[in-house]
């Protein structure tokens, strides 16, 4: 079978085209015939750093069909359309290969009404983007339609994977979104994913625009760039708000203290592939009543446009998330079945 894989860390460059044996699954496994592999910031991020221990296919997120099964996994599964999440995380097999095997729980069931497409998008940002609207004071440990009612959310760079999976959810749990753009372009997408309220930071106040939606602050930021924006958002929460930060943009962030403490304004950093395996089975359960809801979307109608390379240009798709591309880079593995 085709694979990508690098051996040493670098640039593009260093993922090659191979031939590898097919996979048997293991006790507890499944594999899965992979028709698409998502590729997201920390996947290029480890091939640029990270030297692996031999051969390592890159990729965390994707989706397929589970084609054989291991010990203690029902036979049922064979033939199931699935998507699947952390393929890569400690382990040497991503998603950028014909063929992979991984824990049965990693390959989630996707309903008839989903597309492959969509399944591949799903993974690191819509776990990640629900582990952030889950961590506010006196929040629900998992969202469902009404979980967020009567709760507003900032969401950062509405535009970015996180952020449209951030707006999507939220307003699937009924939450009043409001998220920051820096383009017109980037506006439409926001507005696409659902968002209600859109401030485009480089020619509005974005502080006066936020305060002027949500007088009496917001309750929970989704935060891509700490560093950039810790002062817009300690004059924009509501007191007892939590700030979540999932990505960064400097190395270190300045937090005032003295107005955290007046609001009572928690920061909560997190990293998907660390939190906790219950956080991982609630965002799993409830992205999957969301699917069947039809709550998530992908493409641009969604504001999540999509951007396809076949599998012997995953160098390619990496250098595309590299310099910033807009919505979701997939890695098209086997041709339409």
């Amino acid at each position: 079978m085709k694979a990508i894989t690098y051996s040493t860390h670098g640039g593009p460059e260093v993922l090659t085209l191979t031939e590898r044996p097919l996979p048997k699954p293991g006790p507890g496994e499944v594999r899965v015939r992979t028709r698409f592999s998502g590729i997201n910031p920390t996947d290029v991020k480890t091939r640029a750093r990270t030297t692996p221990e031999g051969d390592q296919v890159p990729n965390q997120d994707g989706s397929g069909i589970v084609d054989a099964v291991g010990d203690g996994v029902p036979a049922e599964r064979v033939g199931e359309r699935v998507w699947m999440w952390e393929a890569a995380w400690q382990r040497p097999d991503g998603t950028a290969q014909e063929y992979l095997t991984l824990p049965a729980r990693q390959a989630v069931p996707l309903p008839d009404s989903a597309s492959l497409e969509l399944g591949a998008c799903l993974g690191i940002p819509f776990l990640t983007a629900h582990r952030a609207l889950t961590l506010g004071e006196g929040g629900p440990r998992r969202l469902g339609p009404g979980a967020l009612a009567g709760r507003t959310v900032l969401v950062a760079g509405g535009a970015g994977a996180v952020g449209n999976a951030a707006i999507q959810l939220a307003r699937w749990a009924g939450a009043t979104v409001i998220t920051t753009v820096s383009s017109a372009e980037k506006e439409a997408l926001a507005r696409a994913a659902g968002a209600q309220h859109i401030v485009n930071y480089k020619s509005q106040d974005a502080a006066a625009e936020i305060r002027r939606v949500a007088p009496d602050g917001v309750e929970l930021v989704v935060e891509v760039a700490p560093g950039h924006n810790t002062q817009l958002d300690v004059d924009v929460v509501a007191h007892g708000a939590t700030v979540v930060i999932y990505a960064r943009d400097v190395e270190a962030v300045t937090i005032p203290a003295w107005p955290s403490m007046v609001a009572n304004l928690r920061w909560l950093p997190i990293l998907v592939y660390t939190m906790p395996d219950a956080a991982k089975d609630d965002a799993v359960a409830a992205l999957t009543e969301a699917l069947a809801a039809g709550a998530i979307r992908a493409g641009e109608p969604a504001g999540l446009p999509l951007h396809l390379f076949p599998l012997e240009a995953t160098g390619d798709a990496h250098a595309a998330v590299e310099g910033g591309a807009v919505g979701k880079v997939l890695v098209e593995v086997a041709p339409q079945w």
